[in-house]
C-alpha cells in the first residue's frame, strides 16, 4: 500500500501551500509535477548576466493580506518592490493605469487640466472606475475622454491578449486594470509590496523542505495514476488510494475532455540580452494594433531586482496565444477565458469529478478562475482549515 496520506498534483503555489501545511501537521505528502521544476509559473533563475529571470512571465507580490505575508515570510525575506508600467499612446509612453498624469502628459494644458477637473467632479480623487463604467457617463467631456481611453489602452490590447473583444470577455477582465482618478503611478496600490530576496523559487524550495514531502518531478500524473469514473475510485500506482488527492491542473483534461476543451490563453517570451538599460519602466504596454506591434508588453528583469546596477540587461518580448499543449508556442495554459460557454462547460466538469469523494480542486486552473498569488495562497491555506476540520 501506499506510503502517503495525501498526493498533491501540481507544485506551484496551491499544491505548494497545502504540502506545507499537511507536512506541517505530521502527514506523508507526495507531490507530482509534470515540469522539471517546482514553483508552477513563478519559476524564476539567474541568468548568466547574473539577472533573476521569470521563466514564465513577470511574477509581482502583492497584497493587503497581512497573514499572507507573516505566512509566506517564514519561507523568505523581501526587498521593498513597487511596479510600475506605462503604455505606449501617441507615441509616448505614459503612465498604466491611465491616470491623472497620463492625461497631462497626452494632453495640452488646457485640455488636460479640463478633463482632471470633469472627472475629478463625476468620480472624486484616488477613485478607479471600470472603463466600461467611464464609457456610460452622461458627460461628454468624460465620455469623449473614455472613448480615446477605451481605444488607446483597451480594445486592441484586450484583441491581442484574449483574441476576443472586451464585449465578450467577462467585466472581471477589464475591471482588474481600471482608469485612476489620481496622481499615484503604481500599477498597485496595496499595503504589502515587496519581493523575495532570493527569488520565488527558493521561497518554494525552503517550502517543501520538510521530510514529509516528496516530489516527483516530470511526472504526469496520470501516467501513475488513475480516476475511476465508473466505480468512483482513485488508484496511485495500481492500488486504489483513500487519502486525500489536491488537483491542481485542468479539470477538462481529468476528465478525457468529454465536454469538450475548456480555453485557456498561453503566452510565449521572446528572451533578449542588450547592453545597459532598455526601457524606462520594468514594464511596458503596447496597447497597439496587432499589425503594429504583435506581441503586449516588454518586461525588463534587471529594474525589478534590488540591485539595478548590472550593465547587461534582460528583456522579455511577450506575445499571447492560444493555448494548445501540442503546439511549439503556446503551450502552457495561463490564463482562463471567461466566458458564458466555458463557464458552463466547467460546470459540467465539476458535476463529472464530483464522484470522487477524496478529490479537491484547488487552483486557477483547477477551479478555472484567476487568482492573484495572495490570492491563492489564502485560498490554500483557508481550504486546508477546512478540509482539516473532516
Amino acid at each position: 500500500m501506499s506510503n502517503y496520506d495525501v498526493i498533491i498534483i501540481g507544485a506551484g503555489y496551491a499544491g505548494s501551500v497545502m504540502a506545507e501545511q499537511y507536512a506541517r501537521d505530521g502527514k506523508r505528502v507526495l507531490i507530482l509535477e509534470k515540469k522539471s521544476h517546482i514553483g508552477g509559473n513563478a519559476y524564476d533563475y539567474m541568468d548568466m548576466n547574473h539577472i533573476r529571470i521569470h521563466e514564465y512571465g513577470p511574477h509581482l507580490f502583492h497584497t493587503n493580506f497581512k497573514e499572507v505575508v507573516d505566512y509566506l515570510s517564514q519561507f523568505t525575506e523581501w526587498y521593498p518592490y513597487e511596479h510600475r508600467v506605462k503604455g505606449l499612446i501617441n507615441d509616448k509612453f505614459v503612465p498604466i493605469p491611465f491616470n491623472l498624469t497620463s492625461i497631462e502628459e497626452l494632453f495640452d494644458e488646457d485640455k488636460a487640466n479640463e478633463l482632471k477637473e470633469e472627472l475629478v467632479k463625476e468620480y472624486g480623487m484616488e477613485k478607479k472606475v471600470p472603463i466600461l463604467e467611464l464609457r456610460k457617463s452622461t458627460n461628454k467631456e468624460v465620455k469623449d475622454l473614455a472613448e480615446f481611453i477605451f481605444e488607446k489602452v483597451f480594445k486592441y490590447y484586450t484583441m491581442k491578449q484574449w483574441d476576443y473583444t472586451i464585449e465578450e470577455l467577462s467585466t472581471t477582465v477589464t475591471d482588474r486594470v481600471p482608469v485612476f482618478v489620481s496622481y499615484d503611478d503604481r500599477y498597485f496600490q496595496d499595503t504589502y509590496q515587496c519581493m523575495p530576496k532570493e527569488g520565488f523559487t527558493r521561497m518554494f524550495e525552503k517550502m517543501l523542505a520538510s521530510s514529509n514531502i516528496e516530489v516527483r518531478l516530470n511526472t504526469e500524473a496520470l501516467n501513475v495514476m488513475k480516476f475511476d469514473f465508473k466505480n468512483h475510485k482513485i488508484f496511485f500506482e495500481g492500488e486504489e488510494f483513500k487519502g486525500k488527492v489536491i488537483y491542481t491542473g485542468l479539470a477538462d483534461y481529468l476528465c478525457g475532455y468529454k465536454y469538450g476543451k475548456l480555453e485557456y490563453r498561453s503566452l510565449w517570451f521572446d528572451q533578449k540580452e542588450y547592453e545597459g538599460t532598455y526601457q524606462t519602466a520594468v514594464t511596458c504596454n503596447y496597447p497597439t494594433p496587432k499589425e503594429i506591434h504583435p506581441f503586449t508588453r516588454i518586461t525588463e528583469y534587471k529594474l525589478m531586482m534590488e540591485d539595478k546596477e548590472n550593465p547587461r540587461t534582460t528583456i522579455h518580448v511577450e506575445y499571447p496565444y492560444r493555448y494548445d499543449e501540442n503546439a511549439e508556442k503556446g503551450n502552457i495554459p495561463y490564463y482562463t477565458v471567461f466566458t458564458e460557454e466555458n463557464k458552463a462547460r466547467y460546470e459540467k466538469y465539476v458535476e463529472e469529478l464530483k464522484v470522487f469523494s477524496n478529490l479537491i480542486l484547488l487552483g486557477r486552473l483547477a477551479e478555472f478562475k484567476y487568482y492573484n498569488m495572495d490570492a491563492i495562497v489564502l485560498a490554500a491555506l483557508d481550504k486546508y482549515n477546512e478540509l482539516k476540520k473532516d
